[in-house]
């Protein structure tokens, strides 16, 4: 039967109640079912007992629970449900439903544990439980780590399935025919002389019978959408202009803020002067909130005007507030007492290193803000019974949970209204923005106010991605790689981003070395070493988190220690490579970069390779070096994540990713002086150029045993091919990004 799987009464708990005349479906792994958000809200006389599908006169709404910000995840969510319930999700209606534990991520967690994505070890197993059991006690609902699609890919396809076989036994029920003599077809069952009996109209028959307890999911042999190319179902809005995102909303009465705090992070305002601002046409309110003021005002741009217009006072950064300092802090942290893990330790690296020709090399990597194109935003309105937040994020229950705490109301009381967001990179893991809004709200009560960030405030209140310094010891024995030593300095992703929810950071971060100490390769001397800066400016999670870096600095070396060994690329990281599936990615951006041929005189290939969110990736970059500077040709990228269920997303998300690691691998970082990000807008932080994308050629494979998401995994051996195939092109090996501290690029 393939994979095709049965699922027992004893694994999922399963039911179905009527919603406005109409039905209610879902399924929840383990033996105790979670309050179902949907009750909150029904009139006298309903009942809803699960979260996912819901029937009613009105038709069929899906319940996507992840954030979409940008990668497709309601339109992916969507189709592993109608795959099931066998109807178009272009004909359903797609919300994100509320904030609520029952949409719990039981896949995030693992991220943060040391347990290599190859290992199948019973240690290993037990781990990846432990958090889908923590992801379900703590209620994470949350997006990220490209989680998506693995944490619900059986979840929502059973509750398409539970509701499809609940609907065919309220037709039983009412014609009298059995089971076989019933299908299913685009929202209808289908009687045996054609006659077709629609959803809706069964679905208040179907809120009256006992729920089908055990289904079985479909074989992929007879999915309609899944694993073929299939449109979007955000595709046309997006393509006219029409989407709706969380700074288009729009409600009456309402009013603008904008908020302006100290460029220095973490300042403080000693105080302030808003008497020409009060003054300023549309200004309704200047009042001071944490660290800083807001500006209430009649349109956007009379607040952000009104907002600069403010005197303020403001107070120095309690950190380390210039680039070179914070640098020569992390340069520090090699010490035995600031050593964080050391997950990657095999053969015996200082005997290996004595007597041998030792390769040395540091690497550089820079601040980076996360930048999406949509600013902060966020819709408030706060009465006396409750408060109502609207935005894009990617954390409702935390957002839920730290709004009580700011107004002291209870969290029930509280409703998160997810919305589409236009980017986020990780920037939406953190909800600072959402506490200025409700700060304002908590001053002018009853009124809906949309607060929207300047464009500069977003770039200097970042919570970057962080800098890191890695020195790396390496050797080699008859043209073959024999030792790789590296150790590298960051501050903790994990220690500030959980400080600012009141939890403590226990145990070694995995992020420092995330993409480095879990790479499938048989090198006899291999040693991975993490060491923690002490916390300097607040940090957070970006796109591919610790991998996205430490790409960079593992994959640069790697490729320096081949050519220190006269060994190809390509074929030594084959032969080093034992995990079957990253080598057959290997072996597939080999040929489709045609590896190992002339590229011509100037031009050079480089090849970078990363397993990182359980799915290898391999890029083949192709350059010119030309008298004016660096050419990016082609780029190849083979990735690998178990089954492609979207080809066209799939395609998408790599070439957006390469395009992402590219152009902040060229161009982008922040500086700090006096605390101060010295790039506070895109002119200042410039990525790559439409005229400089190159051909991008993506092929997926499917010979991972576990279903993986894409949003991620792209991002890593972008950096480190550009450098390689720039050394290749002109011998000019870069240690530091980004680039064009070194080159040119056209």
């Amino acid at each position: 039967m393939g994979r095709v799987k049965t699922i027992a009464r004893r694994s999922f708990l399963i039911g179905s109640a009527a919603i406005a005349g109409g039905v209610a479906f879902g399924t929840y792994l383990y033996k105790r079912e979670g309050t179902n958000p949907l009750l909150a809200d029904l009139g006298p006389g309903q009942t809803a007992i699960t979260p996912y599908v819901i029937i009613d006169a009105n038709g069929v709404t899906l319940i996507t629970p992840r954030a979409d910000v940008g990668q497709g995840a309601w339109s992916m969510q969507a189709y592993l449900i109608a795959e099931e319930l066998d109807i178009d999700p272009a004909t359903a209606t797609l919300s994100p439903g509320p904030a609520s534990a029952i949409y719990y991520n039981g896949v995030v967690g693992a991220e943060a544990m040391p347990i290599a994505a190859t290992s199948d070890t019973l240690l290993a197993r037990t781990g990846r439980s432990a958090a889908d059991v923590m992801g379900k006690l703590m209620g994470l609902h949350i997006t990220g780590g490209s989680t998506t699609v693995p944490d619900m890919y059986d979840r929502l396809r059973m509750a398409g399935a539970v509701a499809r076989e609940t609907l065919i036994k309220a037709a039983m029920a009412q014609t009298g025919l059995p089971r076989d003599q019933l299908s299913t077809e685009n929202g209808c069952i289908v009687l045996p002389d054609g006659l077709k009996l629609e959803y809706i109209d069964l679905a208040a028959a179907a809120a009256e019978i006992e729920p089908v307890q055990d289904v079985t999911l479909r074989d992929p042999s007879e999915w309609r959408y899944l694993g073929k190319p299939i449109k979007r179902t955000d595709m046309v809005a997006k393509s006219t202009g029409t989407q709706t995102y969380g700074i288009d909303m729009q409600m009456e009465g309402m009013v603008i803020a904008t908020t302006r705090t100290n460029p220095a992070i973490g300042g403080g305002m000693v105080g302030f002067d808003a008497e020409t601002a009060r003054t300023m046409r549309g200004v309704q309110a200047v009042m001071p909130i944490t660290g800083g003021i807001a500006v209430v005002a009649d349109n956007t741009w009379r607040a952000f005007q009104a907002a600069q217009a403010v005197e303020c006072d403001w107070g120095p950064s309690p950190y380390i507030g210039d680039s070179a300092d914070q640098f020569a802090a992390v340069a520090a942290s090699f010490t035995d007492e600031m050593q964080d893990s050391r997950f990657k330790d095999e053969g015996d690296v200082a005997a290996a290193l004595e007597g041998a020709q030792v390769i040395n090399a540091e690497y550089r990597i820079p601040y980076l803000a996360h930048a999406p194109l949509e600013p902060m935003s966020v819709v408030v309105k706060l009465t006396q019974t409750r408060l109502d937040i609207w935005t894009g994020t990617q954390i409702p229950r935390f957002v839920q949970a730290n709004a009580a705490k700011l107004t002291g109301m209870d969290a029930d009381d509280i409703h998160v209204h997810v919305l589409m967001s236009g980017g986020s990179f990780g920037r939406r893991l953190e909800d600072d923005y959402i506490a200025q809004a409700v700060e304002i709200a908590m001053q002018l009560p009853d009124t809906p106010i949309k607060m929207v960030w300047q464009r500069e405030e977003d770039f200097t209140h970042d919570f970057p991605r962080p800098l890191a310094i890695a020195r790396a010891m390496g050797s080699t024995r008859d043209g073959q790689v024999d030792t790789f030593d590296l150790a590298i300095a960051a501050p903790s992703v994990a220690e500030s981003s959980l400080a600012r929810l009141g939890q403590p950071a226990i145990g070694p971060d995995v992020a420092i070395v995330a993409g480095a100490w879990d790479q499938p390769f048989h090198i006899p001397n291999y040693r991975v070493t993490g060491y923690r800066t002490p916390a300097m400016l607040p940090i957070s999670s970006w796109r591919s988190v610790g991998a996205s870096g430490n790409g960079f600095l593992h994959e640069s070396f790697v490729d320096e220690l081949c050519h220190a060994a006269g060994a190809d690329p390509l074929a030594e990281r084959l032969r080093l490579c034992w995990h079957d599936p990253s080598r057959k990615v290997l072996e597939a951006v080999g040929e489709m970069s045609d590896w190992g041929s002339d590229p011509g005189p100037n031009r050079g290939r480089g090849l970078a390779f990363t397993l990182a969110f359980g799915v290898p990736v391999a890029e083949v970059v192709e350059v010119t070096s030309t008298d004016a500077g660096i050419r990016i040709d082609k780029v190849f990228v083979a990735a690998d994540v178990g089954r492609v269920l979207d080809p066209l997303n799939f395609e998408a998300q790599l070439q957006g990713a390469v395009i992402f690691g590219l152009g902040h691998a060229m161009n982008c970082e922040l500086t700090y002086q006096d605390g101060i990000a010295q790039q506070d807008n895109f002119h200042a932080y410039e990525g790559m150029r439409l005229y400089q994308t190159p051909d991008i050629i993506v092929r997926g494979l499917e010979n991972g045993d576990k279903i993986k998401g894409i949003g991620e995994p792209g991002v890593p051996p972008a950096a480190p091919a550009l450098a390689n195939a720039i050394f290749a092109a002109t011998g000019k090996r870069i240690r530091e990004l980004p680039l064009s501290k070194s080159v040119d690029f056209v």
